[in-house]
């Protein structure tokens, strides 16, 4: 940051009646205080002579450099663009825009630093602390879009790389969902077949069934004999061995006389 500016200076530089109306009082207070870093009060003392005469630029000049020093830079921006057209035209414009640049790099608003020493060095080509300073903060600058775009190259990959994880998912989903459709038709089809089985079984149980129904049906249908005819025919029997008998008998006897 550049120095402030004096009463003194400012008498010299200024015309005639462009403080008239400034308590000078009050400025010099300021910069009293302002060099023993009692910045409070030194704010406090410029605040009360722009109260006197708003466009006092060395009010306002001086009091951009307080709140610089007190590090509320938004302020200091503020209060060194109050100044800025007034110092340009008695030749203090470069003094301004440097500590405007210093300002913004303060606030790492590097871009904004670039333009305030570009317009320093514009007006005071020959000031090597502007020069620099211009250059560091370009340098700044051209890291801070390396970085964003190198942060928007690896957005950029992990949308993909997401999506793609999204895309396995879903095949994954959708082979589970295969898989479970395949085992469902399969407990469908063992069910079937179990069904099957059952009725198959069913149906030889109830033919087993009729065949014996059948079966004992014909031996209970079967005539019954009564004991007299049993008799007959076991008597019809031994008739028929006796005379079978009788014949075997008689073809031996002849036999034997063949012989004879």
């Amino acid at each position: 940051m550049r120095h402030i500016l004096t009463v003194i200076l400012c008498a010299i530089l200024f015309c005639p009646g462009a403080f008239a109306q400034t308590d000078k009082k009050e400025v010099r207070a300021g910069n009293k205080n302002f060099k023993k870093e009692m910045f409070n009060e030194a704010e406090i003392d410029y605040k009360k002579a722009l109260i006197k005469d708003s466009l006092s630029n060395i009010a306002n000049y001086n009091l951009a450099n307080t709140y610089y020093s007190m590090s509320d830079y938004a302020q200091a921006d503020r209060f060194y663009k109050a100044a800025q057209d007034s110092l340009d035209r008695i030749g203090k414009g470069a003094d301004n825009y440097f500590n405007q640049g210093d300002s913004y790099l303060k606030q790492r608003n590097w871009g904004g630093a670039v333009d305030a020493f570009k317009d320093a060095l514009r007006r005071n080509p020959d000031d090597m602390d502007a020069k620099s300073n211009l250059a560091y903060a370009q340098k700044m600058l051209e890291n801070e879009q390396q970085n964003q775009d190198q942060n928007q190259d690896q957005n950029q990959n992990n949308d993909q790389n997401q999506n793609q994880d999204q895309n396995q998912d879903q095949n994954n989903d959708q082979d589970q969902n295969q898989d479970q459709n395949r085992d469902q038709n399969n407990d469908q089809n063992n069910d079937q077949n179990q069904d099957q089985n059952q009725d198959q079984n069913q149906n030889n149980d109830q033919d087993q069934n009729q065949d014996q129904n059948q079966e004992q049906s014909g031996r209970d249908e079967q005539p019954k004999i009564s004991p007299q005819a049993a008799q007959q025919m076991l008597q019809a029997i031994q008739d028929k061995e006796k005379e079978t008998q009788e014949k075997v008998n008689k073809e031996k006897a002849l036999q034997m006389l063949s012989k004879q």
